[in-house]
């Protein structure tokens, strides 16, 4: 029998392969009657939270071994973190599901700001000039991530550590 996990898996995997995610579609790709796959999400809004929650959780994860807890990380530390994790790519179709259906992009995405905010939080920065740069380094590590999970702008392997030295360049000089 399926588990929450289980159910999880086969939607990111129609996420992943351009599918429609419903609860009818994921329940018959897990092999569960759609009241079977009701009892782990009640809602397509439940389940698109969590799908939300696991493509934040594999992001913080690389971002935790990367730079530590963000509480205890810099403005600088943590924008960079978040560059050098979307630089290396290997994000697809399941990290957008906060934009995988248009009725539910408001409660997705605000999900997914809420989640990122420890991390790309510039609340504290208060010199403007620094606080660009960090926002050009958010703005590219943005881009990169999308365009890689989008399938639509993926960094060449040569390309990779030329972006990041520009990412280098732009927080360079910023931490005391």
């Amino acid at each position: 029998m399926a588990n929450r996990a289980d159910v999880l898996a086969a939607a990111q995997e129609l996420l992943a392969t351009d599918q429609v995610v419903s609860l009818d579609s994921v329940a018959r790709a897990v092999g569960l009657t759609k009241p079977g796959l009701m009892h782990y999400f009640a809602t397509k809004q439940d389940l698109m939270l969590a799908l939300v929650d696991a493509s934040v959780d594999a992001l913080e994860t690389q971002l935790v071994a990367e730079v530590g807890d963000p509480a205890e990380a810099s403005a600088v530390q943590r924008m960079r973190a978040y560059a050098v994790v979307s630089l290396r790519g290997g994000f697809g179709g399941a990290d957008l599901a906060m934009l995988a259906d248009a009725r539910l992009r408001g409660p997705l995405t605000e999900r997914w700001v809420q989640r990122m905010h420890p991390w790309v939080d510039l609340h504290d920065i208060t010199d403007p000039a620094v606080r660009g740069r960090l926002t050009a380094v958010r703005m590219l590590a943005d881009g990169a991530w999308l365009g890689d999970a989008g399938d639509y702008l993926t960094l060449t392997p040569d390309e990779r550590p030329h972006v990041l030295a520009a990412v280098t360049e732009l927080v360079e000089g910023l931490e005391p």
